[in-house]
């Protein structure tokens, strides 16, 4: 068992002896407290570690369940690297889990007094003009003008070639 930052994990991987208590105590950081597994993997002789959570986790993903750590390490750790896996142990989150399960159920029977807060709106979409950067915006007038501006220098530099090509004449 290893204890830091008030959390107990267990070794539960130990891949060609990758484990070394100094090195994971000077590289761990806080951000980690919230994972359930946490992978250290060795690269250049540095630690790296990530963490990731128990896949019915309600905030787990593809990339940060524990079902994806074996992608992780074949996609973004050295090939043949040294790694170690770390899991929380039980009663190490019981507070932290019981305080999700809490928010959760609040959220559910609409009780939640962050539900404001936490909401977060959709983010706007900006449609593309297409290869003619001139083209204006059906809500942009600017972009009007400056397309009828460009239109104008196009025609007095027109205008300028005839004339030239006349002197020449």
């Amino acid at each position: 068992m290893i204890q830091i930052g008030g959390k107990t994990y267990e070794l539960i991987q130990n891949y060609k002896d990758a484990w070394d208590a100094e090195a994971f105590k000077q590289r761990y950081s806080e951000v980690l407290d919230r994972y359930d597994y946490i992978i250290g993997d060795w690269g250049y002789e540095k630690l790296r570690l990530k963490g990731f959570l128990r896949d019915n986790h309600p905030k787990a993903n593809r990339d940060t369940a524990y079902s994806g750590i074996t992608d992780y390490i074949n996609e973004y750790c050295n090939f043949g690297c040294k790694y170690f896996v770390l899991q929380k142990a039980k009663d190490s989150g019981a507070k932290e889990q019981s305080k999700e399960h809490a928010q959760e159920s609040n959220k559910e029977q609409g009780k939640d007094s962050h539900t404001k807060e936490s909401q977060v709106k959709e983010p706007q979409v900006r449609e593309s003009r297409g290869k003619d950067h001139h083209q204006p915006r059906e809500h942009g007038k600017g972009h009007v003008k400056t397309h009828a501006k460009d239109q104008t220098r196009e025609q007095n530099k027109e205008q300028s070639r005839e004339h030239s090509k006349e002197q020449v004449k």
